[in-house]
């Protein structure tokens, strides 16, 4: 009983700062508590299942939402390239339904680099992030914050 308390507790702090991960992380954490669940569930010994299937499902759930985030940092970055100041360019993510606009700011020079600030906003519930961009050698772009 006293491992389960455990565990409710550890996902109480991990669902409260699920807000601010990265869709990777997040993929993360629903496949680590859902394998955990399943695992603990299906294993004869139970804390051993819910550790097997929390590794595994912590594994595919990551795998799952890194791609999600290859999607949606790839709109960005033709956003940074090709974009037109001050114009939003709007996608919807086909794997989570998720629509986004960003929307870039004139190109500056700092540092000896490109740079260009980008307004990242959730087209469903308003929130927009405000991230600084420099561009390398290699055409790549990069988010500063």
């Amino acid at each position: 009983m006293r491992k389960l308390l455990i565990a409710v507790v550890l996902t109480c702090f991990v669902a409260a700062g699920y807000g601010c991960a990265t869709k990777a992380q997040q993929g993360a954490t629903v496949g680590g508590l859902a394998g955990a669940t399943i695992g603990a569930l299906t294993f004869k010994n139970k804390l051993l299942g819910a550790a097997v299937g929390a590794g595994v499902g912590t594994l595919f759930g990551y795998i799952v939402g890194n791609e999600w985030d290859k999607h949606d940092e790839a709109q960005v970055q033709r956003t940074l390239e090709t974009g037109k100041s001050d114009q939003p360019q709007k996608w919807t993510n086909p794997d989570t339904g998720a629509s986004y606009s960003a929307t870039p700011s004139p190109p500056y020079m700092a540092e000896n680099k490109v740079y260009r600030d980008v307004y990242i906003k959730d087209e469903k519930d308003g929130d927009t992030i405000m991230a600084k961009a420099w561009r390398d050698d290699k055409g790549v772009w990069h988010l500063k914050q």
